[in-house]
């Protein structure tokens, strides 16, 4: 009986470690999740910087599977390349290990102090990011009082000679020890915790220093999983390619560090003497090593990765697939939303270049093809709009609830400029066709000029939707005032051509004027992405007329 209940306490604390990982990474997630994704948004101009802002993001937030889903997200939207998103990767392989860094010094006694914080932060803090702080601290404070009682409760089994035999034999196999510690990682969702639970059986002796390094090798292996196991439900095969890019070069990396684990331990026992440290070290030195040796082969690395999973249309376009129904924490939810989102961006940007290759008037293949693609766009704008509101609004922040209502407005705007697209420009396109008619030469090149300029300002609304970055958001609003007098130069044009007598465009005039028109409302849709942003930053009047003084 008295076993049962030791293996009880051993349980509950490995669960009291989880628990406390999770709520550091939940904690920072929401008090700091925007910011880290404008700094992620922007440092993608070389692998350098893509390197550093992993490892500072990641070693903030402490989760490398959410700057993952973050630097996905870039890519999705065609923001950042193949070759920066894996030395995100990379630098995100690093960050998580510098909280384990920390906490392999004898840290334990602050854990009360760490709680007793938390709670008053938490329980008394007015604004949201006091609150999650506090959420940190709690969580910091459980990590230091689990990895406490682990080390309490392996005292007993230390005298033990089965547990003894049981653990020698498993420290004769390294390649044993690489797939318990890659297959609990894999189940635990979490390398920090396994590698802390690993530091603590180093540090009783319960196992030996190389069975450690083995272990350490198999939980940084087990975490790059579930990333993959997740991307393999995705349509694309090209979303696969950055877990997977991430997955090989963790594989190769602990392939060599394991065939040399012996010499490598003897070298780290011989610096420091301390098995917790020593294991610390190994896992943030295997981590740089791996990050040096595959940072300058990433270019012909991305090409590999493009040859094996090449880009392919999904079966369905109108079927989702980044809402993620298991999603545990709210900002992973909304980020797939959000990449959702970036799909119907595109297939509004695929509109607009239907209609602008069908203004000949007589092509009815491509204005039918074209307007089938606003049922695709209908469908994924309901699955988001379904999808967001299933969202708990208890676990909801004040950042993420901002972020959900931009979701849902930018969402909204796509959606109703598909609607203009297809009730409007591709109407008025068939009925020429239909009349056997078309726009003059110049009206045609005038309203090809403007389509090309609308999806220059999707491409710049979908950027500002992203980075959440003033300057962008700036310089799309100024498009409004610019469209509104390039819309002036056209119907002018227009009215001239009608004054000369021209045929055709008199034949045609209501339907070119109803195109510009409605050109100028899709227009209206889209710059209406930076509206929060500049609202936020006091930048947006909140009327337009001028008091009359009266």
């Amino acid at each position: 009986m008295g076993a049962v209940l030791t293996l009880i306490d051993l349980a509950g604390a490995v669960a009291l470690l989880l628990w406390g990982v999770h709520m550091v990474q939940s904690g920072i997630e929401r008090a700091y999740g925007p910011n880290l994704r404008r700094l992620l948004a922007t440092a993608l101009k070389g692998r350098g910087k893509a390197f550093l802002a992993g490892l500072g993001v990641t070693a903030v937030l402490q989760s490398s599977t959410a700057t993952g889903l973050m630097t996905a997200g870039f890519a999705a939207a065609g923001l950042v390349d193949l070759v920066p998103a894996l030395a995100i990767m990379l630098g995100a392989n690093v960050g998580t290990t510098l909280i384990v860094q920390v906490l392999s010094f004898d840290v334990a006694r602050w854990s009360p102090l760490l709680i007793l914080i938390g709670v008053v932060a938490f329980r008394r803090g007015g604004a949201s990011r006091t609150r999650d702080l506090g959420r940190v601290a709690i969580g910091l404070g459980l990590v230091l009082l689990s990895l406490h009682q682990l080390l309490l409760l392996s005292l007993p089994f230390e005298s033990r000679p089965s547990l003894r035999l049981v653990l020698g034999a498993v420290s004769a196999q390294p390649a044993i020890d690489f797939i318990i510690a890659a297959a609990a990682t894999w189940a635990a969702h979490s390398s920090v915790a396994i590698v802390l639970l690993i530091m603590s059986l180093a540090a009783k002796g319960a196992v030996t220093l190389p069975a450690a390094l083995a272990l350490v090798l198999g939980a940084n292996f087990g975490t790059a999983l579930n990333p993959l196991f997740e991307s393999a439900t995705k349509g694309d095969p090209a979303a696969r390619r950055l877990p997977l890019g991430n997955l090989l070069n963790r594989l190769l990396g602990c392939v060599i560090a394991l065939a040399l684990v012996g010499p490598i331990a003897a070298q780290f026992a011989a610096i420091e003497p301390d098995p917790a440290r020593a294991v610390a070290d190994f896992h943030t030195g295997f981590n740089l090593v791996t990050g040096a040796l595959f940072l300058p082969l990433l270019g012909p690395f991305a090409r590999l990765l493009r040859q094996l999973l090449p880009a392919r249309t999904a079966a369905d376009p109108g079927r989702p697939l980044y809402l993620d129904e298991g999603a545990e924490m709210p900002a992973i939810a909304l980020a797939g939303a959000a990449r959702e989102a970036l799909r119907m961006a595109d297939v509004l940007a695929a509109m607009l270049r239907g209609a602008s290759e069908a203004l000949n008037g007589n092509d009815r293949r491509r204005i039918g093809e074209t307007r089938r693609l606003d049922d695709v766009l209908d469908r994924l704008n309901a699955a988001i709009k379904t999808y967001l509101a299933a969202l708990s609004p208890d676990g909801l922040d004040e950042e993420d609830d901002r972020r959900l209502s931009e979701i849902l407005s930018f969402i909204t705007n796509l959606e109703h400029a598909g609607d203009i697209v297809t009730g409007g420009v591709l109407a008025a396109e068939a009925k020429l066709a239909k009349r056997g008619l078309a726009f003059s030469p110049e009206g045609r090149t005038e309203i090809g000029a403007i389509l090309d300029r609308l999806e220059t300002n999707l491409r710049a609304a979908t950027a500002v939707f992203m980075t959440d970055d003033p300057r962008a958001a700036r310089k799309l609003r100024a498009e409004k005032e610019a469209f509104r007098r390039l819309d002036a130069q056209a119907t002018e044009a227009h009215f001239a051509r009608i004054r000369a007598g021209r045929a055709e465009s008199l034949a045609t005039s209501g339907l070119h004027l109803d195109v510009l028109r409605d050109l100028k409302r899709i227009n209206a849709h889209l710059t209406r992405a930076a509206d929060p942003i500049l609202d936020r930053h006091g930048e947006l009047l909140a009327s337009r007329l001028r008091e009359s003084g009266e």
